[in-house]
């Protein structure tokens, strides 16, 4: 789309920025006097420049019949709101009336002085040069006027601010009664004069506005003006609400390329359309005022002249010239196809001071702090958008916006979300986005009402937050920091926790892991070396949780108004209204499921200990869903390969045995518990499995080490580990080599008894041979004591080695105690399932 300058083109006065207000300040005395502006003391310019409205051009029409003798109104009154355009449609008589060589009176009350001039005098003066049958302080009588009227005829007289006049008059003694009085029972001659003669025309300008009577005696006066010229006079409104669109083009450009104009109005008409934002009853009616108002949007027109208009203030017409102006003139260098409520530069000064002047001087620092200061709520909210719609400054375009739908004389204040829409939206951005621009205008604008989208003089709940706040004491913030993080602990018996210690020694020296978590970016070394003036041994079993110190302002600002929201909401004595406690009660609602998540964006930093110190590892974002502080640590660990629940027995064959014929076990276990970046593991639990694992796989064998002699007493097999000194695993060809030895030290002697201590029953087949005798087939039944089930498994793996069929069945008896069902189903049989161990139940009770 084009610039709308490229298609509306600004009067050069507009353009050049020669925008006092005496351009937009009609002065009919003026223009009588041969002073007035250019604009209107030159005709053919103040054509050029005046729309003409429908009963502007119907008055001077009445006035030129009436002039030339063809009859119709003899008086006519002129009455619009303050600023409605009267004083421009006298002018606007005055040219035409000495156009078509008419005498013409003009009568300006504000600048006439009663002590000095009388209203008869100063027509006859007008008419003749001179005053002689008109002298005196006592109004003529309409004979004289008829005598003056008809010899200067065609006569028109133009009276303006007669109410002023009379106003001033009423304080002029004349006799008994005052040169008010007097005036009055002047204009009741003149109309009577008027109407005799044919070819005289009287024309009123007469206000609406209570505030232009200046007090009751001005009341009276009026009333009685209006009395005396009710009875053959005839009222116009020179502009119609409708027009003003009209009137406001021409004043303000010179030529307007109307192709231009439809073709950008259409392409706007058919995006609102598509967002939704017009229905299609309400196309046609848009599309029309669209037209006729460009380049300001429908909007623009709408709200300046019926809103700010219906301030007593506000000069409908001349003050809204006066603003459009000076916002056109702002605007020139902005290439925007189309001016909106929220392209009113409210930094200009110039700008706000007119619109500031009718609604109180308190609103400058409001609309400093809210819109257009660089800190402002609104500028913070053009940041917030990201890059794609930055150049659209929405924050600044919607809460200008909301700034000029806030105020009108007749009390209205505030639109829908969907009126602001239709006002702020533009053709290159999805209207979507205009919604979340309103909520986050809500969360940082001071002045936003609570109660609708309007603004307030009255500090709304963001504001009360905000005071609050800067209230919170640091020692208030750093308590509730830790309540929050212990609020998130799920105590899992993983980790032991500990939150903020002070020194080494408040984290006990011991075998379990840690987790330690610190409110500064990085753990001293001390707590690592150190519990307290001894060296700590178990250094691998810490892991330490760290602030990012990027994410420090965000969370104490979250836990601040975490803080402030639960203060106000506890405080009877705060005078909020219904909505806005509900609103506190959702906003607290909003923070404390927030809670993990602002937490976890802060505590992100993993330092494990390592050989050289520490090693960092950032988490990253919150996982979804979680809420458990010490849990989600562990489970990330567990990911990244930091924490293993079972160590891998391969992984302790290739790491720990590969140059050793043995390990003792407790030693290694210890190792992984001591030393900064040995492996991790969560219990003892896995570190034994692993051991079990490998020595059934064959990858190292399981024995004992006493005196420095190996005793390799399993592989291939389960062996019961216990992690006691003097348990060590060993190279696999070491220990099956030790078994052969020992396997060839064995002599079975004929008809010798092989039993178990103490024997129950017995089974053997015994083949004699050459050389001796041995046993083809074994078929013992044990009854076993507690603590030799190793012994057993031994004899086992030997029997397995001499036979190609070896299988074991075991008859376990238990009595005399007590074990719930849950526990035998869940610890016995599911324990000898993932054995593979078939189960036979041969008695229960």
């Amino acid at each position: 789309m084009k610039s709308f300058a490229q298609v509306a083109i600004p009067h050069e006065d507009v353009a050049k920025g020669r925008l006092t207000i005496d351009v937009f300040a009609a002065d009919l005395w003026q223009v009588a006097c041969g002073k007035a502006p250019l604009d209107y003391q030159d005709p053919d310019l103040f054509f050029r420049k005046t729309y003409m409205t429908r009963n502007l051009r119907n008055i001077l029409e009445i006035a030129k019949a009436r002039l030339e003798g063809r009859g119709g109104d003899s008086i006519i009154q002129l009455q619009t709101p303050f600023g409605g355009g009267k004083t421009h449609a006298l002018i606007a008589l005055y040219h035409k009336a000495r156009e078509w060589n008419a005498k013409v009176v003009v009568f300006d009350g504000t600048s006439l002085d009663p002590k000095e001039v009388k209203p008869w005098e100063e027509v006859e003066r007008q008419l003749t040069g001179r005053i002689e049958i008109t002298r005196g302080d006592i109004s003529p009588g309409k004979d004289k006027i008829i005598k003056l009227l008809s010899e200067n005829a065609p006569v028109l007289i133009l009276m303006d601010e007669v109410l002023t006049y009379i106003t001033k008059a009423s304080g002029v003694k004349v006799g008994d009664s005052n040169l008010g009085a007097q005036t009055l029972a002047f204009i009741q001659e003149l109309t009577g004069a008027v109407a005799a003669v044919g070819n005289s025309l009287l024309v009123l300008a007469l206000p609406t506005s209570v505030l232009e009577h200046y007090d009751e005696n001005a009341e009276r006066a009026f009333q009685q003006l209006q009395k005396v010229t009710g009875r053959i006079e005839k009222i116009y409104t020179p502009v119609e609400d409708e027009e003003i669109g009209g009137v406001i083009r021409a004043r303000l450009f010179s030529r307007i390329e109307e192709k231009e104009v439809k073709a950008i109005v259409d392409d706007f008409i058919e995006y609102a359309r598509r967002e939704g934002l017009l229905s299609e009853e309400e196309v046609a009616n848009y599309r029309e005022k669209f037209l006729k108002s460009y380049p300001f949007k429908p909007e623009v027109v709408d709200i300046l002249y019926k809103r700010w208009g219906s301030f007593p203030t506000f000069q409908r017409t001349r003050g809204v010239l006066r603003l459009l102006s000076l916002v056109i003139h702002d605007l020139l260098n902005k290439n925007i196809p189309f001016i909106r409520l929220g392209d009113f530069n409210l930094g200009n000064d110039e700008i706000r001071r007119e619109l500031v002047k009718h609604i109180g001087s308190e609103w400058d620092s409001i609309i400093a702090q809210d819109i257009t200061s660089g800190d402002s709520g609104a500028k913070k909210v053009d940041d917030s958008l990201g890059s794609s719609y930055r150049p659209y400054n929405l924050g600044t375009v919607v809460s200008t916006t909301i700034f000029m739908l806030s105020f009108s004389g007749r009390g209205e204040r505030g639109a829908s979300i969907k009126e602001i829409k239709l006002s702020t939206a533009h053709p290159e951005f999805p209207s979507t986005v205009i919604d979340t621009v309103i909520s986050n205008l809500r969360e940082r604008l001071f002045y936003l009402s609570d109660e609708g989208l309007f603004f307030a003089n009255q500090p709304n709940l963001n504001r009360i937050i905000i005071v609050r706040e800067e209230s919170i004491p640091k020692d208030e913030i750093l308590e509730k920091e830790k309540e929050v993080i212990e609020r998130c602990i799920s105590r899992s018996p993983k980790f032991r926790v500990y939150i903020h210690p002070k020194l080494s020694n408040d984290i006990p020296d011991t075998a379990e892991l840690k987790l330690v978590i610190l409110n500064k970016s990085k753990p001293d070394a001390e707590f690592l070396e150190k519990h307290g003036e001894s060296p700590r041994i178990y250094r691998n079993t810490l892991i330490f949780l760290c602030i990012n110190e990027n994410e420090k302002e965000t969370f104490y600002s979250y836990l601040r108004k975490y803080l402030a929201l639960s203060s106000i909401e506890s405080d009877e004595k705060l005078m909020l209204t219904d909505s806005q406690r509900k609103e506190v009660k959702n906003k607290l609602k909003s923070h404390e499921q927030r809670k993990y998540e602002e937490l976890r964006r802060y505590y992100n930093k993993l330092y494990l200990p390592a050989r050289d110190g520490y090693r960092e590892i950032v988490m990253g974002i919150p996982t979804f869903g979680e809420s458990s502080l010490d849990k989600e640590v562990y489970e990330f660990l567990k990911e990244q390969g930091e924490i293993l629940e079972k160590v891998s027995s391969r992984v302790i064959r290739d790491k720990y045995l590969p140059d050793k014929d043995y390990i003792e076990i407790k030693k290694l276990y210890d190792a992984f518990l001591k030393t900064p970046g040995e492996i991790r593991l969560s219990s003892k639990e896995g570190f034994i499995e692993g051991i079990k694992e490998g020595v059934k796989n064959g990858l190292f064998g399981f024995g004992y080490i006493s005196d420095g002699k190996i005793d390799c007493q399993w592989i291939n097999g389960i062996p019961a580990v216990n992690l006691e000194d003097g348990e060590i695993i060993i190279k696999p060809e070491l220990c099956r080599k030790e078994i052969e030895i020992e396997e060839k030290k064995v002599t079975i002697q004929p008809k010798e008894e092989i039993t178990a201590k103490p024997e129950v029953k017995e089974q053997k087949v015994v083949v004699e041979e050459y050389g001796g005798k041995y046993y083809s087939k074994l078929s013992l039944k044990l009854r076993v004591p507690a603590g030799q089930i190793s012994t057993v498994a031994r004899i086992i793996s030997y029997l397995r080695s001499k036979f190609n069929r070896c299988a074991v069945e075991v008859i376990l008896h238990a009595s005399d105690g007590k074990l719930q069902a849950t526990e035998y189903e869940n610890k016995v049989i599911e324990a000898l399932n993932q054995a593979g161990i078939e189960v036979e139940k041969l008695d229960e009770d």
